[in-house]
């Protein structure tokens, strides 16, 4: 059964539109993953802009899942085209809890993604780190606002002028129920300064705060520790008996 793609209509957008969103997020990333030598999974890797930092702060094998065909394709490019990327990074297209994933982890990076796993599908997320991470690895995530199921006023998230073209990405949310919101996402190309297209998405987002977080860590025998600028929301999680 085909798995429904929520960035169909919206994957050529997201690797321009995320660029400047990764010149924030990366030197952090970098610096949590330095000298990590065994496997790192990459989850909901996109195009690669966070495979690239990972490779840039280990040695070791890389293993970049992503489901949505359309982001997948510009990240087998962005691999292909990196000559220190093609021999390092395996890309795969199921969702890290249907991937075939090496048993042994070094680190586990989820960026920009968590939202997209409903409760039960964390609690799976955090016995794997418990079972798979080594003796001193770690999982790099952030929880992405809003951290309640409460209404997002639009906001433009994105505008980046190719050639004689710009791009712009607006955001808003509604809640969805009590765990959960919906984004509506808009992506609007001018030409010349004139409208010529709009692309509309909406997709599901599961919310998740520090409080919850670190309930549902504890019952898996993991810890969290903020990381990073506190407005990027990035924290490592590891075993409670490193």
């Amino acid at each position: 059964m085909r798995v429904p793609d929520e960035y169909e209509r919206s994957a050529e957008f997201i690797d321009v539109m995320m660029a400047p969103h990764w010149a924030v997020l990366g030197p952090p990333l970098e610096e949590a993953l330095r000298g990590v030598t065994d496997p790192v999974v990459d989850v909901g890797a996109g195009g690669g802009h966070g495979t690239g930092v990972i490779a840039k702060a280990c040695d070791g094998e890389i293993v970049a899942v992503e489901p949505s065909p359309g982001l997948r394709s510009v990240l087998l490019a962005r691999v292909y085209e990196a000559a220190e990327l093609r021999d390092r990074v395996t890309v795969l297209p199921e969702g890290l809890l249907d991937a075939d994933l090496p048993h042994r982890l070094g680190a586990v990076v989820a960026m920009n993604v968590l939202g997209h796993f409903d409760p039960a599908g964390r609690q799976r997320i955090w016995a794997l780190l418990a079972e798979r991470l080594v003796p001193g690895g770690l999982a790099v995530l952030n929880l992405q606002p809003p951290a309640a199921p409460v209404a997002v006023p639009p906001a433009r998230t994105a505008d980046v002028r190719l050639g004689r073209r710009r791009y712009e990405g607006w955001a808003r949310a509604e809640p969805a129920g009590p765990d959960r919101v919906t984004w509506h996402m808009t992506y609007r190309t001018h030409h010349d300064g004139r409208l010529v297209d709009e692309v509309t998405a909406t997709y599901a987002w599961w919310v998740l705060d520090e409080r919850r977080l670190r309930a549902e860590l504890a019952r898996h025998g993991l810890r969290p520790a903020r990381t990073g600028p506190a407005e990027l929301g990035m924290y490592l999680i590891s075993r409670g008996d490193a």
